[in-house]
Protein backbone atom coordinates (compact mmCIF):
# COMPACT_ATOMS: atom_id res chain seq x y z
CA UNK A 1 0.00 0.00 0.00
CA UNK A 2 1.31 3.44 -0.93
CA UNK A 3 1.66 6.25 1.59
CA UNK A 4 -1.47 8.45 1.17
CA UNK A 5 0.44 11.76 1.47
CA UNK A 6 -1.16 12.74 4.74
CA UNK A 7 -0.68 11.91 8.41
CA UNK A 8 -2.95 9.07 9.53
CA UNK A 9 -4.31 9.74 13.03
CA UNK A 10 -7.42 9.26 15.19
CA UNK A 11 -10.51 10.13 13.20
CA UNK A 12 -9.11 8.89 9.86
CA UNK A 13 -12.06 8.19 7.55
CA UNK A 14 -10.39 5.77 5.11
CA UNK A 15 -11.16 2.46 6.74
CA UNK A 16 -9.01 0.44 4.33
CA UNK A 17 -5.88 2.40 5.25
CA UNK A 18 -6.64 1.99 8.94
CA UNK A 19 -7.22 -1.75 8.50
CA UNK A 20 -3.86 -2.09 6.74
CA UNK A 21 -2.17 -0.25 9.62
CA UNK A 22 -3.93 -2.38 12.22
CA UNK A 23 -2.90 -5.56 10.42
CA UNK A 24 0.75 -4.43 10.30
CA UNK A 25 0.66 -3.48 13.98
CA UNK A 26 -0.56 -6.95 14.87
CA UNK A 27 2.10 -8.56 12.66
CA UNK A 28 4.79 -6.51 14.40
CA UNK A 29 3.69 -7.71 17.84
CA UNK A 30 2.32 -4.34 18.92
CA UNK A 31 -1.31 -5.49 19.18
CA UNK A 32 -3.62 -7.09 19.44
CA UNK A 33 -5.94 -4.54 17.89
CA UNK A 34 -9.14 -5.38 16.07
CA UNK A 35 -8.82 -4.94 12.30
CA UNK A 36 -12.03 -2.97 11.92
CA UNK A 37 -10.87 0.23 10.23
CA UNK A 38 -11.48 2.57 13.16
CA UNK A 39 -8.48 4.56 14.44
CA UNK A 40 -9.37 4.70 18.12
CA UNK A 41 -7.47 4.72 21.45
CA UNK A 42 -6.31 1.09 21.17
CA UNK A 43 -4.83 1.71 17.72
CA UNK A 44 -3.20 4.91 18.95
CA UNK A 45 -1.58 3.03 21.84
CA UNK A 46 -0.41 0.27 19.49
CA UNK A 47 1.16 2.89 17.19
CA UNK A 48 2.94 4.44 20.19
CA UNK A 49 4.26 1.01 21.21
CA UNK A 50 5.51 0.44 17.67
CA UNK A 51 7.21 3.84 17.65
CA UNK A 52 8.80 3.19 21.04
CA UNK A 53 10.28 -0.12 19.90
CA UNK A 54 11.48 0.77 16.39
CA UNK A 55 13.93 3.17 14.79
CA UNK A 56 13.88 5.11 11.55
CA UNK A 57 15.99 4.31 8.47
CA UNK A 58 18.91 6.29 9.93
CA UNK A 59 18.84 4.49 13.28
CA UNK A 60 17.16 7.32 15.21
CA UNK A 61 14.26 6.86 17.62
CA UNK A 62 10.82 7.41 16.14
CA UNK A 63 8.71 10.21 17.54
CA UNK A 64 6.17 8.63 19.90
CA UNK A 65 3.01 10.54 18.99
CA UNK A 66 0.56 7.78 18.03
CA UNK A 67 0.26 9.11 14.47
CA UNK A 68 1.42 7.54 11.20
CA UNK A 69 3.49 10.04 9.25
CA UNK A 70 5.82 9.27 6.36
CA UNK A 71 8.71 8.10 8.56
CA UNK A 72 6.64 5.74 10.73
CA UNK A 73 4.78 4.48 7.64
CA UNK A 74 8.06 3.52 5.94
CA UNK A 75 9.19 1.48 8.93
CA UNK A 76 5.77 -0.08 9.58
CA UNK A 77 5.28 -1.19 5.98
CA UNK A 78 8.97 -1.88 5.31
CA UNK A 79 9.21 0.20 2.16
CA UNK A 80 10.35 3.55 0.85
CA UNK A 81 7.63 6.20 0.78
CA UNK A 82 8.76 7.48 -2.61
CA UNK A 83 11.84 6.96 -4.77
CA UNK A 84 14.98 8.78 -3.69
CA UNK A 85 15.03 12.25 -5.29
CA UNK A 86 18.58 13.44 -5.99
CA UNK A 87 18.25 15.82 -8.92
CA UNK A 88 16.18 18.81 -9.96
CA UNK A 89 14.95 19.75 -13.42
CA UNK A 90 15.75 23.40 -12.64
CA UNK A 91 19.26 24.32 -13.90
CA UNK A 92 19.62 27.20 -11.42
CA UNK A 93 18.83 24.96 -8.45
CA UNK A 94 21.27 22.33 -9.68
CA UNK A 95 24.04 24.90 -10.08
CA UNK A 96 23.37 26.48 -6.67
CA UNK A 97 23.50 23.03 -5.11
CA UNK A 98 26.80 22.25 -6.86
CA UNK A 99 28.24 25.52 -5.55
CA UNK A 100 27.07 24.66 -2.03
CA UNK A 101 28.64 21.19 -2.22
CA UNK A 102 31.94 22.76 -3.28
CA UNK A 103 32.00 24.72 -0.02
CA UNK A 104 31.66 21.75 2.34
CA UNK A 105 34.51 21.90 4.83
CA UNK A 106 34.84 25.70 4.92
CA UNK A 107 35.43 26.63 8.57
CA UNK A 108 35.31 29.78 10.64
CA UNK A 109 38.67 31.23 11.63
CA UNK A 110 38.86 31.09 14.57
CA UNK A 111 36.04 28.59 15.25
CA UNK A 112 33.08 30.19 16.98
CA UNK A 113 33.86 33.69 15.71
CA UNK A 114 31.55 33.89 12.67
CA UNK A 115 34.66 35.15 10.86
CA UNK A 116 37.22 33.86 8.37
CA UNK A 117 38.08 34.64 4.76
CA UNK A 118 35.28 32.61 3.14
CA UNK A 119 32.75 33.29 5.87
CA UNK A 120 33.28 37.02 5.46
CA UNK A 121 32.90 36.61 1.69
CA UNK A 122 29.49 34.99 2.28
CA UNK A 123 28.50 37.81 4.64
CA UNK A 124 29.72 40.50 2.25
CA UNK A 125 27.39 39.18 -0.45
CA UNK A 126 24.44 40.48 1.62
CA UNK A 127 26.24 43.59 2.88
CA UNK A 128 27.28 42.32 6.29
CA UNK A 129 30.66 42.24 8.02
CA UNK A 130 32.39 39.46 9.92
CA UNK A 131 31.01 38.34 13.25
CA UNK A 132 27.36 38.00 12.13
CA UNK A 133 25.31 34.81 11.83
CA UNK A 134 25.87 33.61 8.28
CA UNK A 135 23.64 30.66 7.30
CA UNK A 136 21.33 32.87 5.21
CA UNK A 137 24.28 34.73 3.70
CA UNK A 138 25.78 31.39 2.67
CA UNK A 139 22.57 30.45 0.82
CA UNK A 140 22.44 33.84 -0.92
CA UNK A 141 26.13 33.58 -1.92
CA UNK A 142 25.59 30.10 -3.42
CA UNK A 143 22.73 31.35 -5.58
CA UNK A 144 24.68 34.48 -6.52
CA UNK A 145 27.59 32.37 -7.79
CA UNK A 146 25.15 30.07 -9.59
CA UNK A 147 23.57 33.07 -11.32
CA UNK A 148 26.95 34.39 -12.36
CA UNK A 149 27.72 30.98 -13.88
CA UNK A 150 24.40 30.73 -15.72
CA UNK A 151 23.98 34.36 -16.77
CA UNK A 152 20.90 34.95 -14.65
CA UNK A 153 19.86 37.52 -12.08
CA UNK A 154 19.79 36.32 -8.49
CA UNK A 155 16.10 35.86 -7.57
CA UNK A 156 16.71 35.64 -3.80
CA UNK A 157 15.77 38.54 -1.54
CA UNK A 158 19.12 40.00 -0.47
CA UNK A 159 19.33 39.47 3.27
CA UNK A 160 21.40 37.71 5.91
CA UNK A 161 18.31 37.13 8.04
CA UNK A 162 16.38 33.86 7.67
CA UNK A 163 12.94 35.07 8.68
CA UNK A 164 13.26 38.21 6.55
CA UNK A 165 14.02 35.92 3.61
CA UNK A 166 10.89 33.91 4.34
CA UNK A 167 8.71 36.99 4.75
CA UNK A 168 10.03 38.96 1.75
CA UNK A 169 10.61 36.19 -0.79
CA UNK A 170 8.87 35.90 -4.14
CA UNK A 171 9.72 32.19 -4.33
CA UNK A 172 7.17 29.39 -4.36
CA UNK A 173 6.53 28.43 -0.74
CA UNK A 174 5.74 24.98 0.60
CA UNK A 175 4.48 25.18 4.15
CA UNK A 176 5.88 22.76 6.73
CA UNK A 177 2.48 21.10 7.27
CA UNK A 178 2.08 20.36 3.56
CA UNK A 179 5.60 18.96 3.27
CA UNK A 180 5.07 16.60 6.21
CA UNK A 181 1.97 15.20 4.56
CA UNK A 182 3.59 14.92 1.12
CA UNK A 183 7.41 14.66 1.04
CA UNK A 184 7.33 14.65 -2.77
CA UNK A 185 6.71 18.40 -2.67
CA UNK A 186 10.35 18.80 -1.65
CA UNK A 187 13.15 18.77 -4.25
CA UNK A 188 16.92 19.19 -4.38
CA UNK A 189 17.98 22.82 -4.60
CA UNK A 190 15.09 24.08 -2.54
CA UNK A 191 15.86 26.15 0.55
CA UNK A 192 14.56 25.14 3.97
CA UNK A 193 13.71 27.65 6.68
CA UNK A 194 13.52 26.83 10.40
CA UNK A 195 12.21 29.32 12.95
CA UNK A 196 14.43 28.82 16.01
CA UNK A 197 12.44 31.24 18.16
CA UNK A 198 11.04 34.74 17.78
CA UNK A 199 12.69 36.44 14.82
CA UNK A 200 15.61 33.98 14.70
CA UNK A 201 16.02 31.14 12.26
CA UNK A 202 18.27 28.75 10.37
CA UNK A 203 18.47 27.84 6.70
CA UNK A 204 20.28 25.71 4.13
CA UNK A 205 20.00 24.06 0.72
CA UNK A 206 18.49 20.61 0.14
CA UNK A 207 20.81 18.12 -1.53
CA UNK A 208 18.41 15.16 -1.79
CA UNK A 209 15.11 13.87 -0.42
CA UNK A 210 14.53 10.35 0.87
CA UNK A 211 11.05 9.60 2.19
CA UNK A 212 10.52 11.70 5.29
CA UNK A 213 14.12 12.96 5.36
CA UNK A 214 16.07 15.72 3.68
CA UNK A 215 19.84 15.76 3.26
CA UNK A 216 21.18 19.30 3.35
CA UNK A 217 24.16 21.59 2.88
CA UNK A 218 24.24 24.21 5.63
CA UNK A 219 26.49 27.13 6.48
CA UNK A 220 27.03 28.29 10.08
CA UNK A 221 26.28 24.75 11.21
CA UNK A 222 27.99 21.60 12.50
CA UNK A 223 27.43 17.81 12.28
CA UNK A 224 24.71 18.07 14.94
CA UNK A 225 22.76 20.61 12.88
CA UNK A 226 23.45 23.66 15.02
CA UNK A 227 22.02 27.02 13.92
CA UNK A 228 25.23 28.75 15.02
CA UNK A 229 27.95 26.26 14.19
CA UNK A 230 31.48 26.66 12.89
CA UNK A 231 31.42 25.74 9.20
CA UNK A 232 29.72 24.35 6.11
CA UNK A 233 28.45 20.82 6.68
CA UNK A 234 26.20 18.12 5.28
CA UNK A 235 23.30 17.31 7.59
CA UNK A 236 20.26 15.04 7.72
CA UNK A 237 16.94 16.38 8.98
CA UNK A 238 13.41 15.04 9.30
CA UNK A 239 10.98 16.99 7.15
CA UNK A 240 8.72 17.10 10.20
CA UNK A 241 11.33 19.17 12.05
CA UNK A 242 11.39 21.96 9.44
CA UNK A 243 8.84 24.10 11.23
CA UNK A 244 8.52 27.00 8.77
CA UNK A 245 8.79 25.60 5.27
CA UNK A 246 10.59 25.43 1.94
CA UNK A 247 11.34 27.86 -0.89
CA UNK A 248 11.77 27.04 -4.57
CA UNK A 249 13.17 29.58 -7.03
Amino acid sequence: MNYPNRIIKPGETDAEIVKAIQQKLNESGCGPVEVIGIFGPKTTNAVKLFQATHRDQNGNALEIDGKIGSVTWAILFGEQIKPLVQTSTNPLLNEALNIAISQIGVMEDPPGSNKGKKVEEYLASVGLGGGQFWCAAFVYWCFQKACENTGKQNPLFKTGHCMTHWNKTTAKKTLASDAVNNPMLIRPGQIFIINTGGASGHTGIIEKVDGGFIYTIEGNSDPAGSSNGIGVFRNTRKIAKINKGFLEY
